[in-house]
């Protein structure tokens, strides 16, 4: 793939930075002068050249999985490119004791860097910080875990940003088939992997608390969710299932990439349309533009996996190479810009600082339609 230039990631409310070219060439003046005399620093990957010697374990949720082996794409071409290696390794089951297995047999291989989009916000955590005591550097990506369980982490968005698009894309579809979400008591679901996944429910938690504050009126026809495990056979059985209870439901929220595509399709074969159901979710484009041309679903988002899964390899690397990071260091990444590390309340306020630790967020996501799909490929 061609590998697509992000300028600069911008933190959400502020400026984006812009590199230096003067910095630049200082810098490099004086890494010159540091060799020439014989100095010892630590070197920056990208400065100096690329230490070969490093491969980043690269860990999915899933195989198989359209948005994971998206990622995937992104990292193998970006590592192609600058100089590390990128070794995928992930399960075609969603299992949570598949990754630990994972991570124990980096352990035992005594690897030096590894990213993770955790199956579960807590469970990984005792492998995780093994994996650290061993000396191998820990981030997560998509899905976190504890704060003091790995390094960084790079997230696609805060919950209250994911949270609001997804019920924000609702409402849009709705109006769009002639309901007034505002006035309407709109019936809608939530259908995602499982309760555990730390990125999903915190949009669920996030998303409802914007429904109540700007749809009071919408009704939540089952508080307790649909899961349907990260598994495309369930989701098309739970997608169905919804349908069959609920059949006057006016809204399916899918804040996971297995079940929206399960619940167009069981749309898509019990009958309905966009025109008198609505099916929004987070997906890749090319996952869902199908059901799209053929009407079964109106407008869906994501953003780009591939700049994620690049910059949190990079992030991995750049650390095992003996970089630190800090709360409030920016990092320069090649093609993709300057990024902040923030501290891990963006995400969670009951979140601890842990010392070395923090988030990457990246700075947009996107909403797909039938009209702008065709424009994106992954």
């Amino acid at each position: 793939m061609a590998w697509r230039r992000l300028n600069s990631i911008s933190v959400p409310g502020r400026p984006a930075a812009k590199p230096s070219a003067f910095l630049a060439a200082l810098m490099a003046l004086a890494m010159a002068f540091m060799v020439s005399c014989g100095g010892s620093e630590e070197k920056a990957p990208g400065a100096s050249g690329p230490d070969s010697s490093l491969t980043v374990i690269f860990v999915p949720k899933i195989t198989g999985n359209a948005f994971f082996e998206s990622a995937n794409e992104g990292a193998q071409a970006y590592a192609a490119n600058h100089g590390f290696k990128v070794d995928y390794r992930g399960s075609d089951v969603a299992s949570v004791d598949k990754q630990v297995e994972i991570v124990q047999k980096a352990i035992d291989e005594k690897a030096k860097a590894l990213t993770i989009s955790a199956l579960d916000s807590k469970a990984l955590d005792g492998v995780l910080k093994a994996a650290q005591k061993s000396g191998m550097v820990v981030t997560t990506w998509d899905s976190d875990v504890s704060a003091d369980a790995r390094r960084l982490m790079v997230s696609q968005g805060t919950p209250s940003q994911l949270g609001k698009m997804l019920v924000e894309m609702a409402s849009k579809a709705l109006r769009k088939r002639g309901k007034n979400p505002t006035s309407e008591p709109i019936k809608y679901a939530w259908h995602y992997s499982q309760a555990s996944v730390a990125d999903q429910n915190s949009w669920y938690k996030a998303g409802e608390e914007y429904i109540k504050q700007t749809y009071p009126q919408w009704v939540n026809v089952h508080p307790d969710n649909f899961y349907s495990e990260q598994d495309p056979a369930k989701a098309l059985e739970v997608g169905k299932a919804i349908l069959t209870d609920y059949p006057d439901i006016d809204a399916i929220i899918c804040n996971d990439s297995t079940s929206l595509p399960g619940q167009a399709q069981a749309a898509k074969e019990l009958g309905r349309s966009a025109k008198d159901l609505t099916v929004t979710g987070f997906a890749s484009p090319n996952a869902m533009k199908e059901f799209a041309r053929e009407g079964v679903i109106d407008r869906w988002g994501l953003w780009d996996c591939q700049v994620q899964a690049a910059l949190s390899c990079y992030l991995t690397w750049y650390i095992a190479s003996g970089n630190k990071v800090a709360t409030g260091q920016t990092v320069d990444v090649p093609e993709i810009g300057l990024v902040e590390i923030m501290p891990n309340s963006v995400l969670d306020p009951a979140s601890p600082n842990v010392p070395g630790t923090g988030v990457v967020l990246l700075p947009n996501r996107t909403e797909f339609t039938v009209e702008n799909m065709d424009r994106y490929n992954f």
